[in-house]
């Protein structure tokens, strides 16, 4: 009983908020508020596109509409139960920031109103009491939120002009945006729905805007761990090797997650098959041979002259079990099958390593690590004059 009060509750209070914006739009009293509450309406029909022109031409003939957007918004949204409209109000949110700049206005009230608390995409308190399967819509919700938190806090990865270049301030850079484009992408699966919501039109169209963002990630990511894997034994630094080593060893477990996704998508008809990327897999026994060659590292010393211990690797690929008689076994932290127990990691890593002659007068043998690259399919050598000696 107190269920079926609830709905009946807010549905009321939904058709009431958007009589009440019908009347003040014919009167002539048409606002930003007003736009918002006939935007998100409790039905199920999709946002309308006029919406988003009519909030785009006020920004930019009155720029204090802004402001005035994100109070609105933070209203609505933060005291809706209806997931129908929290949907819109994300929806409507999602599509205004897509046509807007980084540095506009609109983005610099919606930080400010983050800031203070005004507007709370994550943690997200929506509860939705609608419909017949709450938990689904709300979890979806709230996911949907999260992203749209990430992507109103950074778009650095929007494509960018011309190929980065080799200096340590790019290296840096684009070791960052990785990063957050990983972080994306974990929102963006995270955003899976389940349950009913997975049929349902609404959260379909929401999909629809959430997979189209992701290519545009995933193309610029692609393109960025490129020119890490080609640059990951010149780093500057060998904590920045460090770093580029996590960031490519992720994007290999992420890319079987990302294909999974975009599979689940194309059965459930969420954009069209030829729209979605191809996801490139970074073979496992190329990681640990990359694992295993980095940590060797530490026996060299840097341009200091500290040492390292091996042991002190934040790349070890062992786990440590202390037994009863206080001895340690360790495990390595990749297993192709159990057949390889007894390998080595110089074992392991002459699977990746290419013999070739010189062809100067003294014919001698040189060697050189040879990395797979799985976007391109091709080999990245090392540097033989790199002064780590690789």
């Amino acid at each position: 009983m107190t269920k079926s009060f609830q709905q009946a509750f807010n549905a009321l209070k939904e058709h009431t908020c958007l009589s009440y914006a019908k009347i003040a739009t014919m009167g002539g009293l048409c606002n930003v508020d007003h736009i918002i509450v006939k935007a998100t309406a409790p039905n199920s029909s999709p946002l309308s596109d006029k919406y988003v022109h009519q909030l785009l031409r006020l920004f930019a003939i009155s720029p204090p509409c802004c402001r005035a957007f994100s109070l609105g918004f933070a209203r609505r949204f933060g005291k809706t139960r209806s997931w129908r409209v929290a949907l819109k109000c994300l929806l409507l949110l999602h599509r205004l920031l897509r046509s807007s700049p980084e540095d506009s206005l609109f983005r610099t009230e919606l930080l400010i109103n983050r800031s203070n608390g005004s507007i709370s995409l994550y943690p997200c308190n929506f509860r939705d009491v609608s419909s017949s399967d709450p938990e689904s819509f709300t979890a979806f919700i709230r996911s949907y939120a999260r992203l749209l938190d990430e992507i109103s806090n950074e778009d650095n990865h929007r494509a960018r002009p011309g190929p980065p270049d080799n200096s340590p301030e790019e290296i840096g850079r684009v070791l960052e945006v990785l990063e957050q484009i990983q972080s994306l992408i974990d929102r963006v699966i995270e955003c899976k729905p389940t349950g009913v919501t997975a049929r349902n039109f609404l959260i379909q169209t929401a999909m629809k805007h959430i997979i189209r963002d992701s290519f545009v990630c995933y193309t610029v990511f692609k393109n960025d761990i490129v020119f890490l894997l080609e640059n990951m034994f010149q780093m500057p630094t060998y904590q920045c090797c460090i770093s580029a080593f996590s960031v490519y060893k992720k994007a290999a477990l992420q890319a079987d997650q990302l294909y999974e996704f975009y599979q689940w998508c194309k059965l459930m008809g969420v954009c069209g098959c030829y729209e979605y990327p191809f996801v490139d897999r970074i073979p496992l026994l190329q990681i640990q041979a990359l694992e295993s060659f980095i940590n060797g590292m530490w026996e060299i010393k840097d341009d200091d002259g500290d040492h390292q211990s091996p042991s002190s690797s934040p790349l070890s690929s062992t786990a440590e079990k202390v037994g009863d008689e206080g001895e340690e076994e360790r495990q390595p932290l990749i297993k192709l099958n159990d057949d390889d127990d007894d390998d080595s990691w110089e074992d392991i890593l002459e699977a990746s390593v290419i013999k070739f002659s010189s062809h100067g007068s003294d014919e001698k043998d040189e060697w050189r690590i040879q990395v797979y690259n799985p976007f391109d399919g091709k080999y990245v050598s090392s540097d033989p004059n790199h002064p780590w000696g690789l």
